[in-house]
C-alpha cells in the first residue's frame, strides 16, 4: 500500500506547514485559519465550494475544498488494504494541487505521528504513508481523506477576497467531518442572510 503515494508529497507538505509554524504573525488576514465559502457568481472550479485553509507564512496560504466528495472509496483506491475496504464515507477532492497524493484530516487531542502536522482547533493533517495507513487501520472515523489540496502564493488568497470571490467565516472542524455535505455551501450561505439563487436577495 505505502508504494502507491510518491515518497515526496509529505515532504513537500511538511516544507509548506513547517513554515507555518515558524513564521512569525502577520495582518490578521495572513495569520488565522479561516473557512472561506464560495459567493454565488464564482464560477468554474470553485463554483458552490467550502474549504479551510491556513496560512503558512509570508502571505502563503494552504486548504482543502470539504463539500467535493468523490464517487470513490479507500477501497477502491486500496485494494489490497483490507482496513481501506471496511470505511464507507467517500474520499473527497481536496483541491487541484498534488491530486496524486493521499492527505488525512484527523480530528485528535494529540498528533496522529511524528511528522503529522497542526492545522486548527484539535485537527491534524498527514500525507506520510504509514500514519495514513495507521489512521485508516485505527481511527477511520475520526478523519477525512482527501486527494490533493488548495495553495494560494503570497497575496493570492488576499486578492481573491478583495475581489469578492469569497465569504470569510471562522473555521469549524466540526463541518470538515459533516457526512452529507451536498448542502453545506447553500446552508452557510443562507445562514449569512444570502438567498444562494439570487445574490442580491436576502434570505427569510
Amino acid at each position: 500500500m505505502n508504494k502507491t503515494r510518491p515518497v515526496h508529497a509529505f515532504a513537500v507538505l511538511a516544507a509548506l506547514l513547517l513554515g507555518l509554524l515558524a513564521a512569525p504573525l502577520h495582518a490578521q488576514g495572513d495569520a488565522r485559519p479561516v473557512m472561506l465559502v464560495a459567493k454565488p457568481h464564482l464560477r468554474a472550479a470553485y463554483s458552490q465550494t467550502v474549504l479551510v485553509v491556513v496560512p503558512f507564512g509570508d502571505g502563503e496560504h494552504l486548504g482543502f475544498i470539504i463539500n467535493r466528495p468523490l464517487e470513490l472509496s479507500l477501497g477502491s483506491v486500496f485494494p489490497e488494504h483490507a482496513p481501506s475496504r471496511k470505511v464507507i464515507d467517500p474520499v473527497h477532492f481536496g483541491g487541484p494541487v498534488m491530486v496524486d497524493t493521499m492527505f488525512a484530516v484527523l480530528r485528535s487531542p494529540r498528533s496522529p505521528g511524528r511528522e503529522s502536522l497542526p492545522l486548527f482547533a484539535d485537527l491534524f493533517v498527514a500525507s506520510r504513508a504509514n500514519d495514513i495507513d495507521r489512521i485508516i487501520e485505527q481511527t477511520p472515523e475520526d478523519a477525512r481523506f482527501f486527494i490533493g489540496f488548495v495553495g494560494w502564493r503570497a497575496g493570492e488568497l488576499d486578492a481573491e477576497i478583495a475581489k469578492g470571490f469569497w465569504y470569510v467565516l471562522e473555521p469549524q472542524a466540526e463541518l470538515v467531518f459533516r457526512k452529507d455535505s451536498g448542502g453545506l455551501w447553500r446552508e452557510l450561505v443562507r445562514g449569512l442572510g444570502i438567498e444562494p439563487g439570487n445574490p442580491g436577495a436576502r434570505a427569510l
